[in-house]
């Protein structure tokens, strides 16, 4: 397994790992920003923490037969764990806001699926993958992500994420900023925001 500190370093050097002031898909703000497509955009670093990622998977999962991830940040991450340990990985996209299966991707019913994330703040995006595993009939068997960001408070997932790394990053509401944070530019970062 890659230690806290090689993964921040990891982080670090390929800049997924950013501060400032940040508007999250969530409408939260915060100081820092975990940008994974800027790790995924070096395969030869990023390859140590998928690894990572996929030996807990194999070790807490013993059958999974489908991975689903949410695009855009999902993809990426689904497809490496997916090749990593043999399993079919299919994406949802947006269509008028809402995820939906596309492209001829679809879930068998009764299928053991896995939700993977890049990034996992407030889990919107895995808890609106969970509808088209319900609606298939088939059977979630857990959420994986890079990286876990959330907090107690702002987790709308109430079972355990398996994450290769767990960050505590304080997000706050429009409302309660801290000064700090007012006086930065703000960031929105992210695919939701993109139209």
């Amino acid at each position: 397994m890659l230690s806290h500190k090689k993964s921040l370093n990891i982080l670090k050097k390929t800049n997924a790992l950013l501060e400032g002031h940040f508007i999250l898909s969530s409408g939260l703000h915060s100081s820092k920003y975990i940008q994974c497509a800027k790790l995924l955009s070096f395969p030869y670093l990023a390859e140590y923490i998928c690894k990572s990622l996929a030996n807990r998977i194999k070790k807490k999962y013993k059958r999974i037969d489908l991975i689903l991830a949410p695009a855009m940040g999902g993809i990426i991450i689904g497809y490496e764990i997916g090749r990593l340990l043999k399993k079919e990985t299919i994406f949802c996209e947006r269509v008028k806001g809402k995820f939906t299966l596309r492209r001829g991707f679809n879930i068998n019913k009764g299928a053991r699926v896995l939700i993977i994330e890049d990034v996992i703040t407030t889990g919107k995006s895995s808890l609106e993958c969970v509808k088209l595993i319900k609606k298939a009939n088939a059977k979630l068997i857990g959420f994986a992500s890079i990286i876990d960001r959330s907090s107690k408070k702002t987790l709308k997932i109430k079972t355990k994420i398996l994450s290769h790394l767990k960050i505590d990053v304080p997000v706050y509401s429009p409302k309660k900023l801290p000064k700090t944070l007012k006086s930065v530019t703000i960031t929105k970062p992210g695919s939701r925001f993109i139209k």
